[in-house]
């Protein structure tokens, strides 16, 4: 009795843990949001370039992050000099999932939902309020969400505006984290990226992956890529610089791949609308539709060239 008991135990544990397995997604569109670190879309372009050149999964990738956007819905006094107030996720989330009809959302938001002030629970509270109502946004729209922590607020030397900030992300982060518990998905980027800074700076006191305390350059976004495919459980061996340089294992398939993602995402951000002055406009759809066309056949060719190469 005792024996069985322990196999059925054993099966069960395994059970759990294969169900609990790191694994690509279950989708075909998946839908980024966020503010101007997801608008900039660097860490989308690298995700999607390594599971081109190692993985048989095909997705389709879209941007529509947004410069300045919370999910907070809160604005300090005088933002942009005070030109206009920052965009409000809730004004524009419907329109983006009628025109998307994603499978699955990626969220990252934070850097701006604190808006550079101390932690304060109120304003803590507007941060995890505007969580749940996108969490049940995209359920009934029939989405699936996978939360990013906040990156990383680079202050560090060099860096004097609120020193204070990133505590007040790592805060935010950690709550992201504990609704694991309640079955939510969610990556920890911002941990990843306050490990990999302050191993940089144990050999260079000046490193920084933003410079602004805000946008990470491209290392910041390898940094959130990397976390992003780890938690996918995809393996791989490439470095940034087969991104960046010309003579790079990865480069001309990145560039393709960066500007298909861009005139797609530029296109429906349009078409979905926002408040945020500044942006310049997509394309219109069927011309998107077209350059996307194009450049698909190219990555696919690309990919055939490497793959006939190895």
């Amino acid at each position: 009795m005792k024996s069985a008991l322990c196999i059925f135990l054993s099966i069960f544990c395994l059970a759990s843990f294969l169900s609990a397995a790191p694994g690509l997604p279950e989708a075909k569109r998946i839908v980024f949001l966020g503010d101007s670190i997801t608008h900039a879309g660097q860490y989308i372009e690298y995700v999607e370039t390594v599971l081109l050149a190692n993985t048989d999964k095909r997705y389709e990738f879209l941007d529509l992050g947004l410069s300045s956007e919370t999910v907070s819905g809160l604005s300090e006094n005088g933002h942009a000099g005070g030109k206009f107030p920052r965009p409000d996720l809730h004004e524009r989330l419907d329109r983006v999932l009628a025109k998307t009809k994603p499978d699955l959302i990626i969220a990252c938001y934070g850097m701006n939902c604190g808006i550079y002030l101390p932690l304060d629970n109120e304003r803590f509270q507007k941060f995890k309020d505007g969580i749940q109502w996108l969490r049940d946004k995209a359920k009934a729209a029939g989405a699936n969400i996978i939360h990013l922590t906040p990156p990383t607020f680079d202050s560090g030397p060099g860096q004097k505006r609120t020193p204070y900030y990133n505590e007040v992300l790592g805060a935010y982060a950690k709550w992201l984290v504990d609704q694991r518990a309640q079955g939510w998905q969610v990556i920890d980027i911002h941990s990843a990226m306050d490990g990999a800074l302050a191993e940089k700076r144990k050999t260079d006191v000046n490193f920084a992956f933003a410079k602004d305390g805000v946008h990470p350059n491209a290392e910041g976004h390898w940094v959130m890529a990397q976390e992003i495919l780890r938690a996918w459980g995809v393996k791989h061996d490439y470095k940034l610089e087969d991104f960046t340089t010309p003579t790079g294992r990865l480069n001309a398939l990145h560039s393709l791949v960066a500007k298909r993602l861009h005139v797609l995402s530029a296109s429906y951000l349009s078409e979905a609308g926002h408040k945020r002055p500044g942006v310049k406009d997509g394309l219109p759809m069927e011309m998107a539709q077209a350059q996307a066309a194009e450049l698909t056949a190219l990555i696919k060719s690309n990919l055939a060239k490497t793959k006939s190469s190895r």
